[in-house]
This record gives C-alpha cells, sequence and structure tokens, in this order.
C-alpha cells in the first residue's frame, strides 16, 4: 500500500481550509517560483506530460496555450470546473473538501502563465461542505501577499467566485459551464468555436478539471521530471480512482497513473466480496465503456486502457460481480442519461430514453429479436447527433456491453 496518498491526497496538502497550515507545508513555493518566470509555466506543463483528468484527457498545455495567445483581450476567465455529477465519481469532492488550497494555488499559477483575471469555481450544490472550505480559503487567499503579486503580474486585479453549478449533470460539459457562469440554463453550445476563442460573454475562457489543477503547483515545484517519474511505464503522475460496486474496500485512491486494474481491485480494493466474482468493471463512469476478467493486467492509464476499446474517462471504476444483469444494470445507466439530457437536441433526447425503454424491455424478458436489432442500429445512427457528448456516452455504455456480453442480451429475449 505505499504507492496510496501520493501528491494530492498526502496528508500535508489535506488541510482543509487553513491557508498557514498549507504555507506550512511547502504550499506557496510552486506559486512563488511562477512569480519568477511566468513565460516558462506552458512549456513546463508540455514537458511533464499532465493532460486532463476530468475525462478527456487532453493535454493540459494545449489548452493553456489557446488562451494564452490572445493577449489583446482584456477579460480572460478560467472555470475551475468541480460539477461532478456522474455516478461512480467522488475525486473532485474530496479535493475541494480536504485540499482547497492546491486548487486555488493551481489555479493562479494557470492565470499567470495565461493572463486569466477572472477565476470561477464550479461547484456542485450538493457538496456543501466543499463550497464552505472553498469560500473561507478564497478570502485567505485575497488577503494574502500572493494575491497582490499575482495581480501586479498580470497588471489587473485578480477576481475570484464560487458558483453554484446548476445540479445538472450536463452541466459539467464545458460549454454548458460557460452558459452557467452567464447566469443562463446549461445548454451546451456547439464547437466550434471553442471557449478559448468564443467564451464566457465572448471572453477567452480556459476550463480546466479540479484535480487536473490540483496537480499543477506540484510541478511546478517539484519539476516535469519528477511528475513523469511517478507515473509507471509511458504513464506521468498519479491518478485518484473512485473505486466502487462488488468490493470490500471501495473509496477513493490515488496511484501511479498505470497501477493494473487487478492491483486497484485486489490490492488496494480489498478484492471482491465475500464469495463473489468478477464479472465486469464500468471504466470512468457509466459514460464510457466495460472491462472483464480478461483485462485485469490493463494499465489504467489514457492509452493503455483505450487499446482495449475502453476509457480511462475520470478515473471512477464501477466494480459488478457474477449475477450482476448486465442489462439491467446498462438500462439504469441509459435511464440516467436519458433524465439528464438538456432536450435540446431530439437525437440525443428521445435517443437516450428510447435506448432506456428498449433495454428495460429485454431485461424484464419481453424483448424480442427485433429491439435487439433496433439497439444495434441505434448504436450506428446516434453518435455525434447532439451538441455535446451526452448521447455518446450512452451509445458508448450500450454498444461496450454489447460487444462483451451478446450473449447475456439475446438470453433474456422471448424468441
Amino acid at each position: 500500500m505505499e504507492h496510496l496518498n501520493q501528491v494530492l491526497l498526502h496528508e500535508n496538502s489535506r488541510v482543509g481550509p487553513d491557508l498557514e497550515a498549507w504555507l506550512a507545508h511547502g504550499g506557496g513555493a510552486g506559486l512563488e517560483i511562477a512569480l519568477q518566470e511566468p513565460a516558462a509555466l506552458i512549456p513546463l506543463i508540455k514537458e511533464s506530460g499532465l493532460r486532463g483528468l476530468g475525462g478527456s484527457g487532453f493535454p493540459t498545455h494545449r489548452k493553456w496555450t489557446a488562451v494564452a495567445e490572445k493577449k489583446h483581450s482584456k477579460e480572460k476567465y478560467l472555470i475551475c470546473n468541480g460539477n461532478e455529477d456522474e455516478p461512480g465519481t467522488f475525486k473532485d469532492r474530496i479535493l475541494l473538501e480536504e485540499t482547497p488550497h492546491q486548487v486555488i494555488e493551481g489555479a493562479m499559477i494557470a492565470a499567470l502563465a495565461t493572463g486569466i483575471n477572472r477565476i470561477v469555481f464550479y461547484i456542485n450544490p450538493d457538496i456543501e461542505d466543499a463550497i464552505a472550505n472553498m469560500q473561507s480559503s478564497v478570502a485567505q487567499w485575497e488577503g494574502s501577499d500572493f494575491y497582490l503579486k499575482v495581480s501586479d503580474q498580470i497588471q489587473q486585479p485578480l477576481d475570484f467566485s464560487i458558483l453554484r453549478s446548476s445540479g445538472h449533470y450536463i452541466g459539467g460539459e464545458e460549454t454548458a459551464a460557460i452558459e452557467s457562469v452567464e447566469k443562463k440554463f446549461p445548454f451546451p453550445r456547439r464547437k466550434p468555436p471553442f471557449p478559448a476563442e468564443n467564451g464566457v460573454h465572448g471572453c477567452p475562457t480556459l476550463i480546466d478539471n479540479i484535480e487536473t489543477l490540483s496537480n499543477v503547483s506540484h510541478i511546478v515545484k517539484n519539476g516535469a521530471k519528477w511528475y513523469q517519474d511517478l507515473g509507471i511505464g509511458n504513464a506521468c503522475g498519479t491518478k485518484i480512482y473512485s473505486l466502487s460496486g462488488d468490493i470490500l474496500s471501495p473509496g477513493v485512491y490515488e496511484l501511479p497513473m498505470g497501477t493494473s486494474l487487478s492491483d486497484l481491485i485486489n490490492i488496494y480494493g480489498g478484492g471482491m466480496l465475500v464469495n463473489k466474482k468478477l464479472k465486469a468493471v464500468f471504466t470512468g463512469g457509466p459514460s464510457n465503456t466495460l472491462l472483464t476478467p480478461k483485462d485485469l493486467d490493463v494499465p489504467l492509464d489514457f492509452d493503455s486502457v483505450a487499446a482495449r476499446r475502453s476509457s480511462l474517462g475520470t478515473g471512477a471504476m464501477i466494480v459488478v460481480s457474477e449475477g450482476t444483469g448486465i442489462v439491467k444494470r446498462v438500462a439504469e445507466y441509459v435511464s440516467f442519461f436519458a433524465h439528464s439530457s438538456c432536450g435540446q437536441c431530439p437525437p440525443c433526447k428521445t435517443g437516450t430514453y428510447y435506448i432506456a425503454m428498449l433495454l428495460n424491455k429485454i431485461d424484464m424478458g419481453q424483448g424480442r429479436r427485433a429491439d435487439l436489432e433496433a439497439l444495434i442500429n441505434l448504436c450506428e445512427i446516434l453518435p455525434g447527433s447532439g451538441r455535446c457528448a451526452l448521447i455518446n456516452g450512452a451509445v458508448k455504455v450500450l454498444e461496450s456491453s454489447l460487444y462483451h456480453f451478446m450473449g447475456e442480451y439475446e438470453h433474456s429475449l422471448k424468441d
């Protein structure tokens, strides 16, 4: 268990809203370095290999560069995305509640690197403790010398705000978050234009996940090679895995990126529940794909998981055991997406509803071969038909379950 809580969840980071404790344990050192040479920050983040840890795995430096290049804009925004409303994902809650200062310091460094002057902490309204701790923490930073130094560097006052998200799952999509910041309903926008070009009130906007930002101060303080060496194989850094389901020790585990699925379940998660055998793992939450027992050896990093027709996503791992109906579980997840659809794209709203209806029909033993064929056809025609990725996520988990468990679907049919 020596790899647990290496960086983000280390006890020195989990100081709650106490800024003095954060600084006493080495906090602020990354920001001091950043203030000395802001121009070196994006090259450093690029060298480190930091990627978006909210699900996309997109190289962080590319987002930062796109916003930094908009040098003539007087207003730039950073949205620190803590909406986190997907079943099985609960890492950002821990970071916001227990490590608010590493989130804030990372955001301030991002502001220095890109010339951002407005930082919005966009947080799920259901995690009240996280919101309270962030409010207290932000107030302490605003009264610190660091705040004045950063404001001087960007040549205008740094503006912090804390915004409760709508609480809708779709509110975590980056353009929906922009709509929320503009005090509108979180309808996702079509892209392009991308947020770096036309974000909040038309200003260049950077949207980063809470876990991504939490890494920034540590990278600046310790260097790119230090971060690279934390991972296993070709992977860089650590990853917080949200582990739940039919295991003995569910929870959040910060481990080297590239830790095997077997180690996560059997060593850190304590193994399967008594007398239970592994059937499948929903990776990255229910909007992604399944792994099966033959994949226990897979390293849990973006590229290795993708090579198994799956996706790391947010790092959520929902473990299901033999005896659990895959059709029923997929029906539950697609019903969640149907309920979460914002409704502005008819293929998404009606498509998720229709998929859920067919899945429930098959699960109850009332489905026919035509219903199964309809599901297969929907997997071909629905992807890409919405403004955001919600419909893609619903189809992805369905398609993956059909690929791995077609026999279970066929066994449930009436004909």
